[in-house]
């Protein structure tokens, strides 16, 4: 395969990139969904990878910073090496799930081979945040979320309404499908996400300290992304709600 690599005019070389998600493939391979840098979500396939002696068995870990590289057309690629570049503790308990659940976001809605410069930072910063155990998750979820969202375009600025006006602190909002953030009718049954002005502030800013913001963030994030998925269901989200329960 190497000689293989070498005449390829399609190659990519030392890729940084992120495992995602990997199942089996005929006999002896595996098939991997990986989030690269510079060219998005990737389909490779890693000939030979369930061998006990593939230099590559050991090396494609998930939640853990990789250099790939690949070759040849089409949709999928061959894997021709991968290395693990370490830093980052494995995770455990309720960090891997949620690491599942933005691993699942991402094969969900992120298509493939477009360059995710900003997403890519966004997502090595949440698997390093979360390789540390917090006790406070959500605040990771939710500014990968809204990287997400951004990413795909369908992101806003929280602290503009939907006209451009400044977001007041002690203001109340609400999301409306299709028109965005714009202050609350006092309504209570006004069909968008309530929301208040303090706690789109501490969006924008990251700061999630306060109870109702993280609420409210909640339950807009699940209603943005509701939209995009459809139907899909995310099997993550409902192992965290049981967990939840318990």
């Amino acid at each position: 395969m190497a000689a293989t690599f070498a005449r390829s005019k399609q190659r990519v070389e030392d890729a940084p990139a992120w495992l995602l998600h990997s199942y089996p493939y005929k006999e002896t391979s595996l098939i991997i969904e990986v989030l690269s840098r510079d060219h998005g979500r990737m389909a490779l396939v890693a000939r030979g990878a369930r061998r006990p002696t593939s230099s590559l068995r050991g090396n494609l870990l998930a939640f853990q910073p990789l250099l790939l590289s690949w070759f040849g057309a089409g949709d999928l690629k061959t894997l021709h090496a991968a290395d693990w570049q370490g830093g980052v503790p494995q995770l455990a308990g309720l960090p891997l799930i949620c690491g599942f659940y933005l691993n699942e976001l991402l094969l969900k809605l992120l298509p493939r081979e477009d360059p995710v410069g900003g997403l890519f930072e966004a997502y090595g910063r949440a698997a390093r945040a979360l390789s540390a155990c917090p006790q406070e998750v959500e605040p990771i979820l939710r500014s990968f979320e809204l990287a997400l969202l951004n990413e795909l375009g369908y992101g806003f600025e929280l602290g503009r309404d939907a006209k451009g006006r400044p977001v007041a602190v002690d203001g109340e909002y609400c999301y409306y499908q299709g028109q965005g953030i714009l202050p609350s009718s006092g309504n209570p049954r006004e069909s968008g996400v309530r929301i208040s002005g303090r706690s789109l502030l501490g969006m924008a800013a990251g700061d999630y300290s306060q109870v109702q913001t993280g609420l409210q963030a909640k339950q807009l994030m699940r209603v943005l992304l509701a939209g995009l998925l459809g139907d899909t269901p995310l099997h993550t989200r409902k192992i965290l709600r049981d967990l939840h329960k318990l």
